[in-house]
């Protein structure tokens, strides 16, 4: 099975200002003291809990950053199922280039790795039903990127990645534009034809107004109980495409699988994802 990875070059950046972060203006003032520079040693990093792997690129561009000696090795791929015990990566080389990446690597993969584990929980929920799960822009500030990857690696699929990739009306937008129909009039007149539109509804009669209007290719139903969504199906009769929003939660999501919308999208998966424990064995 093919997981979902980016270019190291396009992670670099991020993981290296994590590095500098906990590197300081000085270095690893431990190490240096108590460390020999010629000390090789092999560690392993190892699942204490069971979980969907993620973090694993970047956790070895992390050590790979610090020292472009070191040797990695991934065992268990990102998206990939881990059991405690289990040994996720090998790296080899310098042992003060070894704990200088530690830390670092570490945090990614565990908060990647929970956000995976969750994502994976939540898709389980869905089984049997063409509901999809998908991540919000309820993101760490300056993480999106691996989040979302994160959300991927544990089967779910990602929503728009920010501001610039599609027009989402939200219900604030339409308060301040003036009604459902003035948001959608003014999107036929200036979206480009490759931007999808979706537009967010808090009651079944704006979602009968959508459908008049036209104009949007997806509908955002906001808080809505079961039944709602289920009636939102059967007057939506597939012209267009659902997506239920609004404390989605594990404990929620099969009730809204089994409603027939298409997407279900919840902020959890990246806002409170559990991180899992992992550690580097020496």
């Amino acid at each position: 099975m093919s997981f979902a990875t980016l270019p190291d070059l396009i992670l670099e950046p991020l993981v290296k200002s994590a590095l500098m972060e906990d590197l300081g203006s000085f270095g690893d003032v431990t190490t240096r003291a108590v460390i020999p520079d010629d000390v090789t040693y092999s560690a392993r990093l190892r699942a204490r809990e069971e979980a969907v792997v993620s973090g694993m690129q970047v956790a070895a561009l992390a050590f790979r950053l610090v020292d472009a000696n070191l040797r990695v090795n991934t065992l268990v791929a990102d998206g990939a199922a881990c059991q405690p015990g289990d040994v996720l990566m090998e790296i080899e080389g310098k042992a003060a280039s070894i704990l200088m990446g530690e830390r670092v690597a570490l945090n990614f993969a565990g908060r990647l790795t929970g956000i995976a584990t969750l994502t994976a929980a939540m898709v389980a929920e869905t089984r049997g039903t063409e509901a999809r799960i998908t991540c919000t822009r309820k993101t760490t500030p300056g993480l999106r990127m691996v989040e979302k990857l994160a959300v991927l690696h544990g089967g779910g699929f990602n929503h728009r990645y920010s501001l610039s990739d599609a027009i989402l009306i939200k219900d604030n937008h339409i308060a301040a534009a003036g009604g459902i129909r003035a948001v959608l009039d003014a999107t036929k007149a200036h979206a480009s034809h490759m931007m999808a539109v979706e537009i967010e509804v808090d009651t079944l009669d704006q979602l009968r107004e959508v459908l008049e209007v036209g104009g949007a290719s997806v509908v955002l139903l906001d808080n809505m109980t079961p039944d709602q969504l289920r009636e939102a199906v059967q007057i939506n009769a597939g012209r267009l495409a659902l997506e239920a929003s609004g404390n989605v939660k594990r404990d929620t999501v099969a009730a809204i699988a089994a409603t027939g919308v298409d997407y279900i999208s919840s902020g959890a998966l990246t806002h409170s994802a559990r991180t899992v424990d992992l550690g580097l064995d020496f």
